[in-house]
């Protein structure tokens, strides 16, 4: 995955069975590369019609995501597969609360923010967590695994391919 905006290129993403931010989403992020779930609560591939997703650290293991907050509305997010490049670009940014089970269904929802609607279109969330705001006003709660209650979601649309 390489994000021009950002300065990150040739990230690293691996694909497990799982949900966002779950104990072996932790392990992954902890290495310092972005974690992909995917299976019957996770998202799809790269490219593939409904919700690529991917999550990444902000304050550990490299912040390989600490200036996830800066990407902007038209930006684009490049993620290569085999021989083709996708290429996202970012649509909207939404929070996810990890207290509330509706948000978290609407962060994996197969189109982002919508559960239960049929996707129609490949779409990208990039999530990360949203700790230094948090604390700023005040909110120090965080789950078992240390997840602060709120995400940063970066969600974007898929533009165009081209070969890798």
């Amino acid at each position: 995955m390489s994000i021009p905006q950002l300065d990150i290129d040739g990230l690293e993403v691996q694909t497990y069975r799982g949900v966002t931010d779950d104990a072996a989403g932790h392990a992954i992020q902890n290495t310092g590369i972005a974690a992909s779930p995917s299976g019957p609560d996770g998202g799809t591939g790269p490219g593939g019609i409904g919700n690529y997703q991917v999550t990444g650290h902000r304050n550990s293991a490299t912040a390989i995501f600490l200036r996830l907050p800066e990407l902007e509305r038209g930006d684009e997010v490049l993620v290569t597969a085999g021989e083709t490049v996708y290429v996202y670009r970012i649509a909207t940014t939404r929070i996810t609360s990890f207290r509330s089970e509706r948000s978290l269904r609407e962060q994996r929802a197969a189109v982002p923010g919508r559960p239960g609607v049929r996707a129609t279109r490949a779409m990208i969330t990039i999530s990360t967590c949203r700790t230094q705001e948090d604390h700023a006003e005040g909110n120090f709660w965080a789950d078992e695994l240390d997840n602060p209650e709120h995400r940063i979601d970066k969600i974007g649309v898929l533009v165009r391919t081209r070969p890798a």
